[in-house]
Order: C-alpha cells, then structure tokens, then sequence
C-alpha cells in the first residue's frame, strides 16, 4: 500500500522560513518533518512513497536526491584527476523507500493534488497524511481497522482543544457530518493518517477541489467515511511556536512520534 504526502502548500503562517522552502522540509533535529513523518510509515513496513509537491518543489526532489549524503561520512579527495573519484562514501545508509516526487501546481487545492497522483496509485487502496504534522499512531492498527469495515475512507481523529475542522462521530465510528470550528472546542479533529479506497478519486472534479470539504462532506454523508480515534500524540506544525515545541520535545530524546530506533539514522 502506497502513503500519498501532501507537501505542495505554501506555509503562509510559517513565513519565518517557508519563504526560503517548503512547510514539510523544515527541519526537527537535523531532518525535514516530512522524513519524520516517512520514518513513522516505514517503521510498520510502509516503504513506497508519492509526494504531492508545489511550492519550492524542485528543493523536495533534490533532497531526496541527495540523501545518502545527509547519512552517511563522505571522503572528498580532490588529489584525483577523475573527477567520479573525488568523492568516497562510507557506511552508505539509505532507507528502503522508493519515493517518487510530483508536481502538483503551485496553486492547487488538497483534492485537486490528490487527483493528480492517482496514476501513480491505480486502482488500489492507500495511505494519505499531510507533510506538516506528526503523530503515534499505530499505522498497522489503523489499516487492520480500514480493512474490517469495508468501507471506502478511513481518517485517523483526535481530540484536542484547537481551532481545527469538527467531526460529528457516532457511536459505530462513523463520521456523519462536518461543522464549522469554534475556539476552545474540545470535539474530534481530523488529524490525516488516512486510509482511502480508490473509489475516492471519484469524487475530486479538479484542481480547485478542497478534499475535506465536497468529498470527504460526500463520504459522511454516504456513510462511507468512518474515524480511528487516536488517543496518544499529534501535533502539526502551523506556526513557529508549534515548531519549536517540537524541536524542544526532539531535543530532550523524547518526542512521542519517534516510534522507530536510531540505528541507521
């Protein structure tokens, strides 16, 4: 099952460094959030990636193509005439992904970018999360749930006192309707991590289609769209006060989305 990023935003809340590069490569510790996200999906064996990109996208692309530089010690001998010799890599560490990286417009809404990758999915169900926020959630679990009710979308939900989309969820875990959000409102969020049948990409008419309205507003009422309440972590990065909680959590060796080991990172 492939894992869908959506990493093409522009990051307008974050101007602090989103002016110089994408929201999901700013960096927790020494790595992107978009890798700390990736990381958590291949701990449970998720290793194939497609990443929605936009803004600042070719900086996505070449840091993927340049990441074996980032973990591994590297000799640079320029006492070689060859210039395909000046450069010795030791202890290689790269992680088993295979990625592939899509430009989905600089001005495309959530829906529009995720029809845009449908040829690189099929017809087969996938994964799908935003490049902004991470989370503890027990992705093995969360497929194992998606699979069992049959139905066609599954978002992972958590419950926080944000200013974030409301969820109506009933007592069979279905979601039955979006309201608007009210300051201090402590009803389910959708958090992402979601779990989605092809038959979603249906439902997106184009660029300017914002998914978590028409079609996911489509699925609740449908009854095709169910929640998996998450009870541990989540937090997304909107501002730079969230980013530096985070950093501050990443710092301390106790960030709760840090569910793999440090061996070969």
């Amino acid at each position: 099952m492939k894992v869908v990023i959506l990493a093409g935003g522009f990051g307008t809340r974050f101007s602090e460094e989103s002016q110089f590069k994408p929201k999901p490569m700013i960096e927790i510790g020494t790595m992107p959030i978009l890798w700390h996200i990736m990381k958590g999906y291949s701990y449970y064996g998720y290793h194939e990636f497609v990443i929605c990109a936009g803004y600042k996208q070719h900086m996505i692309k070449q840091w993927f193509n340049d990441y074996a530089l980032y973990t591994s010690d590297i000799t640079f001998d320029f006492t070689k005439e060859n210039p395909q010799d000046r450069m010795i890599v030791h202890d290689r560490y790269t992680e088993p992904w295979k990625v592939t990286v899509v430009n989905t417009g600089m001005d495309t809404m959530t829906g529009g970018r995720i029809k845009r990758i449908q040829p690189y999915i099929g017809d087969e169900p996938f994964m799908m999360t935003y490049g902004d926020g991470v989370c503890d959630v027990n992705i093995r679990d969360l497929v194992a749930f998606h699979k069992s009710h049959g139905k066609k979308a599954t978002l992972t939900s958590v419950t926080l006192q944000q200013q974030k989309g409301i969820l109506d969820i009933g007592g069979d875990n279905a979601v039955h309707s979006f309201r608007e959000k009210s300051a201090g409102d402590g009803a389910p969020i959708n958090a992402g991590f979601m779990v989605l049948e092809p038959a979603v990409f249906d439902l997106i008419e184009g660029d300017s289609t914002v998914f978590e309205r028409e079609p996911l507003e489509s699925l609740a009422r449908e009854g095709e769209l169910m929640s998996y309440s998450h009870r541990g972590f989540w937090q997304c990065m909107d501002t730079k006060r969230e980013h530096d909680m985070l950093q501050k959590m990443w710092n301390s060796g106790q960030a709760p989305w840090k569910v793999w080991s440090d061996e070969g990172t």
